[in-house]
């Protein structure tokens, strides 16, 4: 990445935000983004109560159908370089893997408790994947995984490339993309309007309060709704 990375409290205004809020705000800043940039499916949680996950993206590509093929030797090179690379600048890292098996994606499982503890202390602060998740249990403390699904095997499970672009549900991910992610799933921010995020959040927030509270009141009406919107659309800043 070319942009220079946020620093901590940039980070932790972005972690106060739901991802909900987070991707209204781009729509409202970027309205050319509405649509995309987001994961589209349903995914599981190690714990849905773990705080959003806000870092930068390291990508790879797995599959765990059949073996590789490779000789040890150089899967074993291929993992090592991996993980040399999520160690790296820029952090921290969320984990963003593609599992590559199409239909049978998630037959394996590259998450466990050695691979979570193991990024863990490399820096790493969580994974999101397409594919599963097992040995739920036996995460790294702190660490949040969200998945596809859960299993119990990590079948022949194999790195295939690492620091490429990935497609994780339906959201494209280039490596240091910026990512928010929570139980509601993941948002890639672009990196140039993360800094206005919180900003345009309480913009948001004040807007949908008007909303709400004219819906609270008894007597709601439709004439108080009308009202309401038009006190909405002159909220600017």
């Amino acid at each position: 990445m070319t942009e220079t990375p946020l620093n901590g409290d940039e980070l932790a205004a972005l972690r106060e935000l739901d991802s909900p809020t987070i991707y209204n705000t781009i729509e409202m800043l970027r309205p050319e983004r509405q649509g995309f940039g987001y994961t589209t499916d349903t995914m599981v949680s190690v714990d849905p109560k773990f705080p959003p996950l806000v870092g930068y993206a390291k990508t790879a590509t797995i599959r765990s159908t059949r073996p590789s093929g490779k000789p040890a030797s150089e899967i074993r090179q291929i993992r090592l370089d991996y993980f040399r690379y999520v160690a790296a600048d820029p952090v921290p890292g969320i984990a963003m893997i593609q599992d590559l098996d199409g239909d049978q994606a998630g037959y394996g499982s590259f998450w466990g408790e050695v691979t979570s503890t193991t990024l863990s202390a490399l820096g790493c602060i969580g994974g999101i994947t397409d594919g599963s998740i097992r040995d739920v249990d036996a995460i790294a403390p702190g660490f949040q995984l969200l998945a596809r699904k859960v299993v119990p095997s990590r079948a022949y499970v194999h790195l295939v490339d690492f620091e490429c672009e990935v497609n994780i549900l339906g959201m494209v991910v280039q490596p240091g993309d910026l990512i928010h992610a929570d139980r509601h799933g993941a948002v890639v921010i672009p990196h140039d309007m993360a800094r206005d995020i919180s900003r345009g959040a309480d913009l948001i927030t004040r807007r949908e309060k008007i909303l709400l509270d004219a819906a609270k009141k008894p007597g709601f009406t439709v004439d108080a709704l009308e009202q309401a919107m038009v006190e909405v659309s002159k909220l600017k800043e």
